[in-house]
């Protein structure tokens, strides 16, 4: 199974099970920016305690292996957790929504985007994308999330919202890497 296969089979099972979701991550910020290679599909849900048993069956084995039991511990812990399709190695990591108005704000402003000709899905606006990197960055200092950044830059930048990022950076505490990458992304002067 592709990974856009798996994708689409993940889409079809969020929106048949009305669970709400936007795709967050590499795969979003390549929607937004420079598309690159991605290990995983990172997918934003709200899920309820009782949707749990639904969305695991909806991955069946032997095709595919999700944990119950690591479903209802992340959505008790505001954390993720995964299914693997073990016959390609593709992995869907479904990360919790937190119940605080940033994450609420992330439902409101997704977008629904055209991925591959098959696939239409919900995808975290790109300032939220943006904001997401930014404090992936600043816990791990992975490289990849500020070039993913520059990448949505380069590509939105006449539609981005600034001022929702500067607010939301603010409140998140990231706005000092907010400006650090800014800064690296300034047109060089010549």
């Amino acid at each position: 199974m592709e990974q856009t296969d798996l994708l689409e089979w993940a889409v079809k099972v969020l929106e048949r099970l009305q669970i709400p979701y936007a795709l967050v991550g590499s795969y979003a910020s390549s929607i937004w920016g420079v598309s690159r290679f991605t290990e995983d599909i990172d997918i934003l849900i709200d899920l309820k305690l009782g949707q749990i048993a639904d969305l695991c069956a909806a991955f069946p084995e032997p095709d595919f292996y999700v944990s119950k039991e690591a479903a209802k511990q992340a959505v008790r812990d505001g954390t993720q957790f995964n299914v693997l399709h073990p016959g390609s190695g593709s992995k869907i990591d479904f990360m919790m929504s937190r119940d605080d108005v940033w994450s609420r704000s992330q439902f409101d402003r997704r977008e629904r985007v055209l991925i591959d000709k098959n696939i239409e899905t919900f995808a975290a606006s790109p300032e939220d994308v943006i904001l997401s990197k930014l404090r992936y960055y600043k816990e791990g200092g992975s490289e990849k999330h500020p070039r993913d950044i520059s990448g949505i830059l380069r590509t939105q930048q006449e539609q981005l919202d600034l001022d929702y990022i500067d607010h939301w950076a603010e409140r998140l505490k990231i706005h000092d890497v907010w400006l650090a990458v800014l800064e690296r992304n300034k047109p060089s002067e010549t």
